[in-house]
């Protein structure tokens, strides 16, 4: 399975941008996007800024990506915790 992720661009350099991931910074090729802009938000997958997209979706994106990630914590937690018990 493949994802992409949402990113703020916060610099640019010819074909290359500088991305926000939460608070990572990551360099990503723009030639699939030449028209981003710093302060763009932009789908980014495998070192590669992909698509734009408005910042209400990239925001709602990472609270999918939140929940997820608090679903599979919380259901590995208490399979531990369960094996602990017996």
């Amino acid at each position: 399975m493949c994802l992409a992720v949402p990113a703020k661009v916060v610099g640019l350099a010819g074909e290359a941008a500088t991305v926000d991931l939460q608070g990572n910074t990551l360099q990503v090729s723009t030639v699939l996007t030449p028209e981003v802009a710093v302060g763009d938000w932009v789908l980014v997958h495998a070192g590669f800024a992909i698509t734009r997209l408005d910042e209400s979706s990239a925001l709602e994106t990472w609270d999918y990506l939140r929940q997820a990630l608090g679903t599979d914590q919380a259901t590995a937690g208490g399979e531990q915790g369960e094996e602990s018990a017996a």
